[in-house]
């Protein structure tokens, strides 16, 4: 039990800072604390190359990657596996598809970087990193994390979708309902004290359901 639980407390969560690696990528050698400055990151692993649905996800990443860069946001892909099957594999499915794999991949052949960030897990798998994402923002925080088993593959659009509340929740100061999408109203946040809370009955430009859920338009 004690090992189980030393495994779970090392694993990166929401709010703490990403650990920091140096690692050999697609794109040559990188130094996670020296990269993307001033621009949110997304770190996703994926289980193996040359397999069916990394497969669809990677081309997913790669074939909407302005969406990304259109969010100031760098991607960054791992699996356990040598650069020189990164390589043959970029190479094989833009020859086979047109798709081209135009972020660095981490060739995390010694596990490092997945036992840092908590990828490797035991009972799904010891020699292949789940489907992790990271949401890393420009300070290097964590902001948000996802998991998902070997068989099932991510969903773009909510990685998109939830990179976008993160970065407009930022912004405003305010947080996002249930399904939000970028044009959506926003939620304003409750009040804190008994005269924040009048002052809210009292506002007529918000959608006003009561005193703690308020939306607006952005």
């Amino acid at each position: 039990m004690e090992a189980v639980e030393n495994k779970i407390n090392v694993m990166p969560r929401i709010g703490d800072m990403a650990p920091d690696f140096e690692a050999v990528t697609t794109k040559g050698s990188l130094k996670f604390s020296d990269y993307a400055k001033d621009k949110w990151v997304v770190l996703f692993s994926h289980p193996a190359d040359f397999t069916p649905v990394c497969t669809t996800e990677m081309s997913g990443f790669a074939q909407r990657k302005a969406e990304f860069d259109a969010l100031n946001t760098e991607l960054i892909g791992l699996s356990i596996d040598s650069i020189h099957a990164h390589l043959a594999w970029v190479n094989n499915v833009r020859e086979r598809t047109g798709v081209y794999f135009d972020f660095p991949i981490i060739a995390d052949i010694d596990m490092k970087v997945s036992k840092l960030y908590g990828m490797l897990q035991p009972n799904e798998s010891e020699t292949a990193a789940v489907r992790a994402v990271f949401f890393i923002d420009p300070s290097k925080k964590i902001r948000l994390v996802m998991y998902y088993p070997l068989n099932v593959g991510r969903n773009m659009d909510e990685i998109l979708r939830a990179l976008e509340a993160l970065q407009v929740s930022d912004a405003h100061g305010v947080a996002m309902p249930l399904n939000w999408k970028q044009g959506d109203k926003v939620i304003v946040p409750p009040p804190k004290n008994l005269k924040e809370m009048d002052d809210r009955l009292a506002d007529d430009t918000c959608e006003r359901t009561d005193f703690y859920l308020c939306k607006k338009d952005l």
